[in-house]
Order: C-alpha cells, then sequence, then structure tokens
C-alpha cells in the first residue's frame, strides 16, 4: 500500500525521499513498481490518505468510530469498520484514549431530596425544570470543571461557571447566574441535578437554602436512593 501510494501521490518527489520518510527500501518500490497495483491496493492507497487527513485534523485525536463516521458523513465514503482500522494501523494513526478513574459525581452517602421530575424532562413551559451538572475538560494547564444550569423546556443553558476546583462555589456561582438572568417564580421552579456532593445549597425537605449565596458552601446532595435529585424553590429567592 505504501508503495503504490508513492507511485499515486508522490510523482513530484524524490523517490529517495519518499522511501526514506515511508521506512521502505527504494530496491523494493521499485520491484513494486514493475507489478501491477491491484483495484483493491490503490482504493487503499486513497483510502488511507483521507483516512490520515482526517485525524491530522482532529489533532490525532480521533480513533476509527469517529474516523469512520467523518468518512460517511463528512466525506460520502462508505467503508467497513475492520478497513479502517487496518489502514489506520497502517498509517500509524492511533486516537487519544483517556481513562478517568472517577466521575465528577462522588455521593457523600447524606440523604437528599426526592426525585421530583421522575424522568420527565418535558416541561409545559419556561423556568419550570431546570437540570444542572459538571463536566470536567482536560487542558494543556490542567483539569478545569464547567457547571451549567439548562432550562429543559428550550433547551438554553442560562447559567454557568467555570474554575479549577470543583467545590460548592463552582455549582452555586452557575445557580446565581440563572437566578439574576431569569428571576424564577416562587414555588414554581424545579432545580433537579445528580447526586454530587457540589450542589452549592443545604438540603431542607424540598426546599432550596439560599444560605450559598451569602458565602455558605455546606452543600450536600449524595444519596443511595435514586440516581437523582430535584428540589422545588422556596417562597423567597435572596439575590
Amino acid at each position: 500500500m505504501i508503495y503504490a501510494f508513492i507511485a499515486t501521490r508522490c510523482g513530484d518527489l524524490p523517490v529517495t525521499v519518499c522511501c526514506s520518510v515511508m521506512g521502505v527500501s527504494r530496491s523494493g518500490y521499485y520491484q513494486r513498481l514493475n507489478q501491477p497495483i491491484t483495484a483493491k491496493e490503490l482504493g487503499d492507497a486513497w483510502l488511507a490518505n483521507d483516512i490520515f487527513d482526517i485525524w491530522k485534523m482532529s489533532r490525532h485525536a480521533y480513533g476509527s468510530p469517529r474516523v469512520r463516521a467523518e468518512l460517511r458523513l463528512g466525506r460520502d465514503i462508505g467503508c467497513s469498520k475492520r478497513r479502517v482500522e487496518r489502514l489506520m494501523r497502517d498509517c500509524g494513526a492511533v486516537g487519544l484514549h483517556y481513562r478517568t478513574k472517577q466521575g465528577c459525581t462522588v455521593r457523600s452517602g447524606e440523604p437528599s431530596a426526592d426525585d421530583l421530575v421522575n424522568r420527565n424532562f418535558d416541561p409545559d413551559g419556561p423556568d419550570r425544570l431546570w437540570v444542572t451538572d459538571i463536566t470536567e475538560h482536560r487542558t494543556d494547564d490542567g483539569k478545569v470543571y464547567l457547571a451549567v444550569v439548562l432550562d429543559a423546556w428550550s433547551r438554553r443553558v442560562i447559567g454557568w461557571s467555570i474554575a479549577d476546583h470543583i467545590r460548592a462555589e463552582l455549582v452555586a456561582d452557575a445557580l446565581q447566574m440563572a437566578i439574576w438572568r431569569r428571576n424564577p417564580q416562587p414555588q414554581v421552579t424545579i432545580t433537579h441535578s445528580d447526586h454530587g456532593p457540589q450542589g452549592g445549597f443545604k438540603w431542607s425537605s424540598q426546599h432550596l437554602d439560599m444560605e450559598v449565596f451569602d458565602g455558605s458552601s455546606t452543600a450536600e446532595s449524595g444519596s443511595s436512593g435514586s440516581s437523582e435529585t430535584s428540589v422545588a424553590w422556596p417562597s423567597e429567592v435572596s439575590a
């Protein structure tokens, strides 16, 4: 396949240089050049070029599933999974693999409020249901954490916060932004999250303790029950 690539795509370059870069011998290239190139070998050479371009444009991040999806959806080229894997091995294209030992959600063991949503994420209007979560992102300078508050009705992010830690104030800042922007109605808006202990508020029955927005960060939302928890907004919300 390498010889076919040199013959079809590197005609304007010295053969010696091409063979040296590709890690093959010059004599082997000329020996292979005297043999006819099959249609399959030529097709592999063209496809390998597309695969390498996609992998390079992804900054060496894409593995075979994403490369194959880009071939199919972005370039309208259909090919099997095994063929993409084989050509990526031949090209030395290896995607990045991140394995996280532990996610952002760590249960604290404390009881949490009941789940008021019951998997019904289709509210009948804006500011009826807010959902929150934290995601971890790797950067050259280390990890950063993003907390977002999303209105389930419009699917719009209405509050967010970014920090290099995963303490309660990360979520509290995102919630405070959502409050400032949307001014939710008392006893109408439900805030729904997972069981991470960074809730940014104290749990008391179904109600949200807004002391966190005055500087408190004693938050607990962990539970050994269902995987999610939600609270209704109190009758008064302090800005």
